[in-house]
C-alpha cells in the first residue's frame, strides 16, 4: 500500500523546496473527510518553504475531499487537476494556489516533465543525423 495523506503531511519537510515558485505564497487548508468526521491540515507556503500544522483556520484556498482521494494524491496515483476535473475534490478560494498543491504532492511514478520529454526527443533526432 502507498503513502497515506496523514503520513505524507506529517513527514513533509519544512526545508527549502526549489520546485515551488519563489514569488508565490499563501495558505491552503486540506479538509480530509472520513470516519464520520473531517481532519483539517493547514499548509503555509512562503519563500519556497511549506509549514504543515493542524488547524481549521480560514485559508486562501480550501480543498475538500474524501480520505481515499487525498491518499491517492499523496501516493502519486492521481493528479490534483484530474481529481478536480472529476469532481473528486472541491476547492474554494484562490485557484492559483492549486498549482502549489500540485507541486507539493508527488506526481505519478515515472512521470516526466513535458520539456524533459521534448529535450530527449530532440537529442534522439540529433543523434540520428
Amino acid at each position: 500500500m502507498g503513502a497515506t495523506v496523514v503520513r505524507y503531511l506529517q513527514q513533509l519537510d519544512d526545508g527549502r523546496r526549489p520546485d515551488l515558485p519563489e514569488t508565490t505564497a499563501g495558505t491552503l487548508r486540506l479538509d480530509v473527510r472520513g470516519d464520520g468526521g473531517t481532519e483539517h491540515w493547514y499548509l503555509t507556503v512562503a519563500d519556497q518553504h511549506v509549514r504543515v500544522t493542524r488547524s481549521a483556520e480560514e485559508a486562501d484556498l480550501v480543498v475538500r475531499a474524501d480520505r481515499v482521494v487525498f491518499d491517492r494524491l499523496a501516493n502519486g496515483s492521481v493528479h490534483v487537476v484530474a481529481a478536480l476535473l472529476r469532481n473528486d475534490i472541491t476547492v474554494r478560494g484562490d485557484l492559483r494556489l492549486l498549482t502549489l498543491l500540485r507541486r507539493i504532492f508527488p506526481g505519478p511514478n515515472g512521470a516526466r516533465h513535458p520539456r524533459e520529454l521534448g529535450r530527449a526527443a530532440l537529442a534522439g533526432r540529433d543523434g540520428q543525423r
